[in-house]
């Protein structure tokens, strides 16, 4: 049996969003879809104790409210459930390695309630082996779409641009694969941003595109980019591609791209200390300031 888009799901807007675009996700991945519920699990409950009549209910009655949603918007998808009990952010964990792919849902900064917000979602993305996609509670289905010609919401037009962040300093097959995938199952365009800043004169070496003025170093570097992608290319001669390479810092440039985006493809290195997980600073920004789905795509 195909792996399954896996959704962590609580009864929370965000939660019910996320349900939403993992049902999206799964038709155009043609997988099934699975809603994973964790127990509300609290540090004075014993480790082997039973869940509560009350902890059931609640579980059931989240569930079922993802089910109903997903039913109504999309009925074609291949749907089960599962309730684990334990920490949020373990039991996500756990699920996530039998996933194609783990959906949260996402406040960023603004969130103040809901298990999969804040600490539990960030703890997902910095330790999860699979990729994770943060949706936020406000998505709709027409938002990944562009408008209609009249400019209203439509899920009848194609879609927006996948935006890939990617650091030519250490481009990951992973991470582009991923996107260029992205784009493929969307018949989207792929649009492909790096962001570099000029280097001070001590960090020179031999070679080194600093040692041409800025105009020139943005050629050099879009000249990388487009050999870095060409088997890609290659490989997925259906996706049309776009590139741009901004001189500024990779956080504020990809925020910028990501605006009017359908998702945004991000990657985060895995560490070799599992017990101090990094998101990364670029991460960490898309995941709280960019609007669009986020996927983050763990690498070594």
């Amino acid at each position: 049996m195909l792996p399954p888009v896996i959704v962590g799901v609580d009864g929370s807007a965000e939660s019910l969003a996320a349900a939403e675009w993992s049902a999206r996700e799964a038709v155009r991945r043609d997988r099934p879809l699975r809603l994973v519920h964790a127990w509300n699990w609290h540090p004075r409950q014993g480790a082997g104790e039973p869940a509560t009549a009350a902890q059931r209910y609640l579980a059931r009655r989240a569930l079922r409210q993802a089910e109903n949603r997903i039913r109504r918007t999309c009925p074609g998808v291949k749907l089960d459930d599962e309730q684990i009990e334990g920490p949020a952010t373990t039991a996500l964990l756990h699920a996530a390695e039998q996933a194609d792919l783990l959906v949260l849902g996402s406040r960023g900064l603004s969130g103040v309630t809901g298990f999969l917000v804040g600490s539990v979602a960030l703890g997902v993305v910095a330790r999860a082996v699979r990729p994770v996609v943060l949706v936020r509670a406000e998505g709709e289905a027409s938002d990944e779409h562009l408008p209609a010609d009249d400019g209203s919401p439509s899920t009848r037009t194609g879609y927006r641009d996948v935006v890939l962040g990617i650091d030519l300093g250490d481009p990951c097959d992973e991470v582009i694969e991923f996107a260029f995938e992205a784009a493929r199952l969307r018949g989207a365009r792929l649009h492909v941003v790096h962001a570099w800043q000029a280097p001070s004169p001590i960090g020179l070496g031999a070679g080194d595109i600093g040692l041409v003025d800025g105009p020139a170093q943005a050629d050099e570097w879009l000249g990388f980019l487009t050999a870095v992608l060409q088997a890609w290319r290659d490989k997925y001669p259906e996706v049309v591609v776009a590139e741009t390479v901004t001189e500024g810092r990779a956080q504020s440039v990809l925020v910028r791209a990501a605006t009017g985006a359908s998702l945004l493809v991000v990657g985060r290195r895995t560490t070799e200390r599992p017990t101090v997980p990094r998101a990364g600073p670029v991460t960490h920004a898309a995941i709280h300031h960019v609007g669009c789905p986020v996927a983050v795509v763990p690498h070594e």
